[in-house]
């Protein structure tokens, strides 16, 4: 059906439009949407009869070699990770290399129990040459210092790093210096002190007791009568039993000569509690008398010395003492110099 508009009178215009209009709703305009993928599903539960292992891939090559080195030195009961802590060039040494010095070592008649020793001791024979360190080495000992084949395994379990000490700048020096320099006959009987340094460590301890107020000839007698004084320690062993020594003890210094063995003793168990004793009993006894006896034959010395009048035996002790006090502060004063311009000259 259609229905007629009147716009004006002068004109009319038909417009047919239907009966029934249908807008569309108003809406907004439409914004972007993001689409967000599903939500990943749970895996599927599994028990643990059905559950495959996991895969584990193989380890590299170098973690390999490493596990089979510490396999092997674990087989010998020797402390690897106390090895590898303390020397980690180990870790990239090849196990052939360890082995082969391992049987040599054998060869010369050490024990597995001798290497649970001697490699934490010295853990740089794991990674040395066998044939141009170990072995020549070995030889030089045998041969040069004389050391028997019966005892090649002692003074190896006693000082290992002889085995990896240079022949031409390390044993042989040191072996012409203990025959020539200090006079020493047969080295073999002190081998450890092969691997020491002539320069760092045997020529400071002779300047030091120089120093002290012995001649260089009595300095190369004590050295030579008891070579061990070369590896104590100057200020840990050499200061403070020296200052008891001449301070306290009030002796001279041609008894350190006769007896150098002074200085092995602990201060504090040996040398100080037996001087008090003898001072107790008014009674001066010769320094190996004093300190090589043990504790019951000591003191039955001391009774004997107390009870009669043995030759030998010093009578008035606290007299010779005090005759001596005068010269032996002059000592003391002497000792304090040279001790400052030894730090002196170490400062500086």
């Amino acid at each position: 059906m259609q229905e007629t508009l009147h716009l004006s009178s002068s004109s009319t215009i038909p417009i047919s439009r239907p009966k029934h209009l249908h807008f569309p709703p108003h809406s907004s305009p439409k914004s972007p949407t993001i689409s967000l993928p599903p939500a990943p599903k749970p895996p599927p539960l599994k028990s643990p009869e059905t559950q495959s292992p996991p895969i584990i891939s193989p380890p590299p090559s170098g973690n390999t070699q490493l596990q089979e080195l510490l396999l092997y030195l674990d087989s010998l009961g020797v402390d690897s990770f106390y090895c590898l802590h303390s020397h980690p060039p180990l870790i990239s040494t090849p196990l052939s290399q360890i082995k082969s010095t391992v049987d040599f070592l054998f060869s010369l008649g050490l024990t597995a129990q001798d290497l649970r020793r001697i490699f934490p001791m010295c853990p740089e024979l794991l990674t040395s040459s066998t044939s141009s360190t170990v072995i020549p080495a070995t030889t030089f000992l045998l041969r040069e210092a004389l050391v028997e084949t019966a005892g090649l395994r002692h003074v190896i379990h006693r000082r290992p790093r002889l085995l990896v000490c240079s022949v031409e700048r390390q044993l042989r020096p040191t072996l012409y210096f203990l025959q020539g320099t200090i006079g020493i006959d047969d080295v073999s009987k002190w081998a450890p002190l092969l691997s020491c340094s002539v320069e760092s460590k045997f020529i400071p301890r002779i300047e030091y007791l120089q120093k002290l107020g012995f001649s260089y000839k009595d300095t190369i007698i004590m050295f030579r009568r008891f070579p061990s004084l070369f590896c104590y320690s100057i200020k840990e062993n050499f200061e403070p039993k020296f200052d008891y020594f001449v301070v306290e003890m009030g002796r001279e210094l041609k008894e350190l000569v006769a007896f150098p063995q002074y200085f092995s003793f602990s201060l504090e168990n040996r040398i100080k509690p037996r001087h008090r004793m003898c001072v107790d009993k008014g009674v001066c006894l010769a320094l190996p008398t004093m300190l090589k006896l043990s504790e019951g034959r000591f003191r039955e010395r001391l009774e004997v010395c107390c009870s009669s009048s043995a030759p030998g035996i010093e009578g008035d002790f606290f007299t010779q003492h005090m005759q001596k006090t005068f010269s032996f502060r002059i000592m003391r004063k002497k000792l304090f110099e040279t001790r400052t311009i030894m730090h002196q000259s170490a400062g500086g």
